[in-house]
């Protein structure tokens, strides 16, 4: 298997805050694989971050069955080393390149090659999000799940299909403290999610992108509402955290109630911006734009015209999963939101491929759940819509 690989390394003071960033293509570079934030250290230099993305890239590539590999930096100083025309002086950097080095034996066939810090923008981005997740006092390794790349596609962002439709895979509310499964050996505190699609709108009953318009629930929605809160009567929640838009405040709301608990609203759970796209059908979305429809649909890189990556909305939503993470460690947040937001929280948990979102279908009111620990998440429902039975 043929693999091309962008890394990047950046400092903030050289010697500073240090992070790396890695982009994993397949072959003709038409999927993202992969995408790896790594947090270097408090008081590192920006090469020695060059050459941490070097070896997270030369680690995935291995750890993939990588038989080919081609291998972009913009760093010159190390493409220069690691192709054996440029000393290596600095003892640390020494140590690394033996490293990598190690690697590469691993690897049937490789180039390492040098282009211009343009031609490397995403890998330039992870290693700003590693840098930024130093600066907020995370330790040094990898930011979030190892398979970090973005995340959903448009099975349902048009979004809002009939309840009917969902299968579910429990129907058990979750009832108890927060610890891992017992098949699990201890991993310290684990701070669980349950997450609740909001219900119906009339644009998501007419099948239509919805983002960043803001219906409110039609009445189905909120009698589905009113269901997932009586679904969740028994279970003990901490806090409830929501996107800032109608639809989900008001389903939030009909849980709340007649609980002494707020809802918290967090920006960062909002759903993807559809641009142009919004209050567009599939259809109509692909007659109006089939190139860049289609495109969007397979890389996460691509924004709707006038809005958002898919990408984006991962790494968001992932930064919001780790703060809420650290603020409610051990204990049970409600997550009211979207789509592509839960999506993106399953899809952490199970640090799993890209492909993955390709394959859940979300219905409209449906609890999902998720759990976070130190090391990763595991999931524990997905989909449950045992209590919308009754609407038909």
């Amino acid at each position: 298997m043929k693999l091309v690989i962008f890394a990047d390394g950046g400092s903030r003071g050289n010697p500073g805050i240090a992070g790396s960033g890695t982009a994993v293509y397949n072959d003709d570079r038409s999927q993202l694989l992969r995408e790896i934030a790594y947090v270097v250290g408090q008081k590192s230099t920006n090469n020695v971050a060059e050459y941490h993305g070097l070896l997270r890239g030369l680690e995935a590539a291995v750890e993939m069955g990588a038989d080919e590999v081609e291998f972009y930096m913009d760093s010159k100083l190390v493409v220069e080393q690691m192709n054996g025309r440029w000393k290596i002086k600095h003892p640390d950097m020494q140590k690394l390149a033996i490293e990598a080095r190690r690697l590469l034996n691993q690897i049937g066939s490789y180039t390492l090659d040098w282009v211009p810090r343009a031609q490397n923008k995403v890998a330039d981005e992870l290693s700003n999000v590693a840098m930024d997740a130093a600066a907020a006092g995370e330790p040094v390794g990898i930011v979030g799940p190892k398979n970090s790349d973005a995340v959903a596609t448009a099975d349902d962002t048009v979004g809002e299909e009939g309840t009917s439709e969902s299968t579910a895979t429990s129907t058990e509310p979750a009832i108890g403290p927060t610890t891992v499964s017992d098949w699990r050996p201890d991993t310290g505190p684990a701070t669980r999610f349950i997450l609740l699609r909001h219900g119906q709108t009339a644009m998501s009953a007419a099948k239509q992108y919805s983002g960043r318009a803001n219906p409110e629930l039609t009445d189905l929605g909120k009698k589905q509402a009113l269901a997932a809160a009586q679904a969740l009567a028994d279970t003990h929640i901490d806090a409830v955290v929501c996107s800032p838009l109608r639809r989900c405040q008001q389903t939030a709301s009909a849980v709340v109630e007649g609980r002494d608990q707020r809802v918290e609203t967090v920006d960062k759970l909002i759903e993807v911006d559809f641009g142009r796209w919004e209050g567009k059908t599939f259809a109509e979305a692909d007659a109006a734009d089939p190139e860049l429809h289609a495109q969007w649909l397979t890389d996460t890189s691509v924004a709707c015209p006038g809005g958002e990556s898919l990408r984006a909305v991962h790494r968001r939503v992932s930064a919001a999963r780790r703060d809420l993470q650290k603020r409610y460690e051990g204990k049970t947040v409600l997550v009211v939101s979207h789509v592509n937001p839960i999506k993106s929280f399953i899809r952490q948990a199970l640090d799993s491929g890209p492909q993955t979102p390709n394959h859940l279908f979300l219905g409209l009111a449906s609890l999902s759940e998720v759990e976070f620990f130190a090391e990763g998440g595991v999931l524990h429902r997905f989909n449950d819509v045992g209590h919308l039975g009754a609407l038909g």
